[in-house]
């Protein structure tokens, strides 16, 4: 078997090569047994930790390997994967990194690129990582410090100023917290609580949504809890979604896009066995996850079936539905803490398209809502883009909808200074949660 760094290099050759997504790529190789799981821990911790700092690696790197012009991209990988232990893993010695390094340049290439490697990181580590908070341009510095792109930096300071974009970008840095939601019909939030810390768990109450707890050590889903449906992992922010319906028993609801579930179980949960969630999303095997979830959580009142949402009016009568939930697919850019990878590999010209597809569900559905009922909208971005962009562009289509400015009283208190025009607008930094755009539109009688 590979000692950990290895594998460690060959998940990271993997990602890059094959735009796979990091969390996908670390389960896969958790559960092939091509790890000990053992090693489980420092195999996430320098794969997940590369990827995180690569634009800073990149740039403490450039000096040293300038001359180098024919450098292949295994042993830049395996360059910055040993940086980021010598720089930010206080408990693996340089020496032992290193070591380390030399070893699998020598089985992976020849002496010649060994010794470029030694020579490389000797002197990394002789002469230390300058001050990158010297940088005098603020973008480039955000860029560095933080490694997010600057083009990506320069929008967010654009449309949220520079104090919030270097705390966004900051925290992106920081491993979220596992959060899972309790199911009510079976449950309450504190009887769980009780089963978690008795099966070895150590969680806690959540902070935002009133349903929530955190895991301080273990991860819920191997739990017994989870298994007989207790809880549904699930970040804080995206359980204020279903509370934004402001969910009635007995309503008729329609979620649009929605794999893997976690909303649309929400939404049957709230009401109580009452009404029905009917629930789309385009792939046949994502429905079939939603699926398995209501049956896990012991849910009946849902039903899921395989649509395109932009065909919706073809299947689906007009004002059938009391609520519409379209949480929209979007660039996913308040959840770079749990997907580290897609700050590089998302464009501004993804964007763009995202939100031309975002206006056309929201106009394809609108018509399924009924006179005086509600469609919430809502994205786990930060962009404005495909966030208040996207709603002023569809209130200018569809008169007979406007923002609904009450939405602020079904959701926590706390989140109140973040609702504007009412619109709410979470940033990673605010509570320590994903990013979250959530805006509550009602239909006019």
């Amino acid at each position: 078997m590979k000692n950990v760094r290895e594998v460690a290099l060959e998940g990271l050759i993997t990602i890059e090569k094959n735009q796979a997504y990091s969390n996908l790529l670390l389960n896969n190789y958790l559960e092939s047994g091509k790890l000990n799981k053992k090693d489980a821990g420092l195999f996430t911790e320098i794969v997940y930790g590369t990827i995180q700092r690569s634009i800073t690696l990149e740039y403490v790197l450039a000096p040293y390997i300038q001359k180098q012009k024919k450098l292949q991209d295994w042993v830049k990988n395996l360059l910055k994967m040993t940086m980021y232990q010598m720089i930010y893993l206080d408990k693996v010695p340089a020496r032992a990194a290193i070591y380390e390094a030399v070893e699998i340049a020598k089985k992976r290439g020849h002496k010649g690129v060994a010794s470029v490697v030694n020579g490389v990181l000797r002197s990394i580590q002789r002469n230390g990582v300058p001050d990158l908070t010297l940088i005098e341009d603020d973008a480039e510095r955000i860029s560095v410090v933080t490694s997010h792109p600057k083009w990506l930096v320069e929008k967010w300071m654009e449309q949220y100023g520079v104090e919030s974009t270097e705390k966004m970008c900051e925290i992106n840095l920081v491993p979220p917290s596992q959060t899972a939601r309790v199911n009510t019909c079976k449950s309450s939030v504190n009887e769980v609580l009780e089963m978690l810390n008795s099966e070895g768990f150590s969680v806690q109450k959540g902070t935002l949504a009133q349903e929530s707890i955190v895991s301080e050590k273990g991860n819920m889903a191997f739990s017994n809890a989870y298994k007989n449906g207790y809880i549904t992992i699930q970040d804080e922010s995206s359980m204020l979604v279903a509370k934004a319906l402001g969910v009635e028993k007995g309503d008729n609801i329609y979620d649009c896009c929605a794999a893997p579930g976690g909303k649309s179980t929400h939404i049957a949960e709230e009401l109580d066995g009452t009404g029905m969630v009917t629930s789309t999303d385009l792939h046949e095997h994502k429905v079939r996850l939603i699926k398995e979830q209501a049956t896990r959580l012991g849910i009946s009142n849902l039903q899921a079936q395989s649509l395109d949402s932009r065909r919706a009016t073809s299947i689906f009568k007009e004002e059938q539905f009391d609520k519409v939930l379209v949480d929209a697919p979007c660039s996913g850019l308040g959840v770079i803490r749990r997907k580290p990878d897609l700050k590089y590999t998302k464009t501004l010209k993804d964007i763009i398209q995202l939100a031309s597809i975002q206006l056309a569900i929201l106009n394809e559905v609108a018509p399924l809502v009924k006179k005086g009922g509600t469609l919430v909208y809502s994205t786990c971005t930060i962009d404005k883009e495909e966030n208040g962009e996207v709603v002023q562009s569809f209130l200018k289509e569809n008169k007979d909808f406007e923002i609904d400015i009450n939405m602020k009283d079904l959701l926590p208190k706390s989140v109140g200074p973040y609702i504007n025009d009412g619109m709410l607008q979470l940033l990673p930094h605010h509570f320590g949660t994903d990013g979250f755009f959530i805006v509550r539109l009602k239909r006019q009688v």
